[in-house]
């Protein structure tokens, strides 16, 4: 009897060793990631478990027909050989003990990216090869510490490469480079450093200027975007980035003639430049007419400065009349925007003949100016299919500025709340808003912001401290209806003083004088509140704009005028006492708009 009882035990041993026992527990084998990637030479590590204990299990990896053996140790450390396309690796580990018992990952092994010069000497084109399903992006810097990042963009679903432009360095630099790909569980893989020797500008393309931090003071981090307009002859530039430091990491060249200007830049979600290349609004009339070869062009560009899409001034006037619209602009000019739809926004010059007022005997022809939507065609191009006209809305009477140039509209602003325009017009002194409601609007002024509009100015003195033709408006708050905030640059030409005059008249020191400005708006009030402004003391006769900057900050361009030729831009702190945190100033040329930017990529802030 006790042999038969040691025979049975021996044997429920055995059965419990070999998983035959129904009483015993099964070995459990698990291996994560279940998906990783990695690039040549570089290495990751694999996790498992084993219900047996560590000790029991082996490692294996299973080699693609034709691709280089893979590196696996004991403790799940994979090593990747050099490929030149993308190869996946399986990975198994075993039970010893219970050889039915595995687990599998596969590791997908990506050749090093490539980094070449694009047509533009101070950006590089980084391609490399991202499995479906996860993202990359760049990080670079004049060390291995790599200070910058691109944005980050997904792999192509189908496969192939993914090539990244790396822009934001100074020329004749040597920056550090890589690539960093992001798998849906969050894990990341880095390539391996590349080096980049950017190019040379040409010294008289580079803008002189002069920025400064006040010590101790900690400017709102990223860079600032120069709309630069040579109007003095000198070498062209255009547009121009640069940290705060002062030195340019970006710019886009001159186009067209010397009659030329770019203006109304604007970063799109796709991370190209939407820009308006035009002669000034009033060319030939109360200007010089523009040079032969001078372009009139909406123009999106990339951030090598290749010329994606675009449109002439020459394709909308032929596109207008069968649209049913009975007019012709003879430019575009100041701004052109896009709204989430794809449309461009844009702003053109007209002429009308002058009725009824007493300044047709000298002014036989009025300029006024023109809003157009147009929108993108599935074939390329665009068409127009909404039109605003200053002629049908505004009182050709009243003209602060003077005539022929009555309106003088120098910006248009987006509201998402409700889909309406803001338009700025320099010459009524009036932000404008427009009913567009996203191209179904009638097109009605729903109100008129500024000195002799729809809003009581409920602090300050009015009508004093009204802004006067005013420069690039802007929101300044999520929320663009209802209550909100606006920046804007008062430039002051026409500011008026209670019971009559007006500052260029009244003798005082200074004045005329301009003002950065954020005001409170309160749409069904109809009232309008200064938050904060900044008046260094300056004039700044034309040009310029303001912005709420995301530290709290107002930055203030003040782009031409008195005591300065060129332009001053501040960064100053709120309050009754502002203080400057930092301070640009050109020495050769003016900025039409300087604005602060997170980084050249959107919703990248550096």
């Amino acid at each position: 009897m006790k042999i038969i009882f040691q025979v049975v035990f021996c044997l429920c041993v055995i059965a419990l060793w070999l998983q035959g026992c129904s009483s015993g527990s099964p070995t459990v084998v698990t291996l994560s990631p279940q998906t990783s990637t990695v690039f040549s030479t570089q290495s990751v590590s694999l996790t498992a478990t084993d219900t047996r204990g560590s000790a029991d299990l082996t490692w294996s990896v299973l080699t693609p027909t034709g691709a280089p053996p893979a590196n696996m140790d004991s403790s799940g450390n994979f090593v990747a050989p050099t490929v030149t396309q993308n190869t996946s690796y399986m990975v198994t580990v075993t039970s010893m003990k219970d050889p039915k018992a595995t687990a599998t990952a596969t590791v997908t092994v990506m050749p090093s990216g490539q980094v070449a010069t694009t047509a533009h000497p101070q950006v590089a084109i980084y391609s490399l090869t991202p499995p479906a399903g996860t993202t990359a992006y760049v990080q670079f810097g004049t060390d291995a510490s790599y200070a910058l990042k691109t944005w980050s963009q997904p792999a192509p679903t189908t496969g192939g490469a993914l090539s990244l432009f790396v822009a934001g360095m100074r020329a004749n630099t040597l920056y550090h480079m890589r690539a960093v790909v992001v798998n849906s569980d969050g894990s990341t893989a880095n390539d391996v450093d590349h080096t980049f020797t950017t190019g040379t500008i040409p010294a008289v393309n580079i803008p002189r200027l002069t920025a400064t931090t006040t010590p101790g003071a900690t400017p709102q981090p990223g860079v600032e975007m120069l709309d630069l307009l040579n109007i003095y002859g000198l070498p062209p530039v255009d547009l121009a980035v640069v940290d705060l430091a002062g030195n340019l990491v970006w710019s886009y060249p001159a186009q067209g003639t010397t009659s030329d200007l770019l203006q109304g830049v604007h970063l799109l979600p796709n991370g190209h430049f939407l820009v308006d290349i035009s002669p000034t609004s009033n060319a030939g009339i109360g200007a010089p007419a523009p040079v032969p070869g001078t372009i009139d062009v909406i123009r999106e560009i990339d951030l090598a400065g290749t010329t994606i899409q675009e449109v002439t001034m020459d394709q909308i006037n032929a596109a207008l009349p069968a649209a049913g619209f009975h007019f012709t602009i003879f430019t575009t000019h100041h701004d052109v925007i896009a709204l989430p739809n794809g449309h461009w926004i844009v702003l053109g010059s007209i002429l009308q003949p002058c009725v009824g007022l007493a300044t047709c005997s000298t002014n036989p022809n009025l300029l006024g100016d023109v809003i157009i939507d147009l929108a993108p065609q599935s074939g390329g191009g665009f068409l127009p299919v909404w039109a605003w006209n200053t002629f049908d809305h505004l009182d050709t009477s009243r003209a602060p500025m003077g005539y022929p140039d009555w309106t003088h509209c120098n910006a248009l602003v987006y509201s998402p709340d409700d889909g309406n325009l803001l338009l700025s017009s320099r010459a009524q002194s009036w932000i404008i808003k427009i009913d567009y409601a996203n191209g179904q609007g009638a097109g009605d002024i729903l109100w008129k912001l500024g000195n002799q509009g729809d809003f009581a100015l409920a602090n300050g003195t009015d009508p004093t401290d009204w802004f006067s033709a005013q420069h690039g408006p802007a929101f300044a708050t999520t929320n663009t209806t209802g209550q909100f905030q606006l920046s804007v640059m008062d430039n002051g030409n026409e500011r008026a003083f209670p019971g009559g005059g007006n500052c260029a008249s009244s003798g005082l020191s200074p004045c005329p004088y301009s003002t950065g400005m954020l005001l409170q708006i309160d749409e069904t009030a109809k009232t309008a509140s200064i938050v904060d402004k900044y008046a260094p003391g300056e004039y700044s006769v034309w040009g310029g704009n303001a912005e709420l900057l995301t530290n709290g900050n107002l930055e203030s361009d003040f782009n031409a005028g008195s005591p300065l030729t060129y332009s001053d831009i501040f960064e100053t702190t709120p309050g009754a006492s502002p203080q400057v945190i930092w301070h640009l100033q050109t020495l050769n040329i003016n900025a039409y708009r300087g604005f602060r930017m997170g980084s050249l990529y959107p919703g990248v802030q550096w």
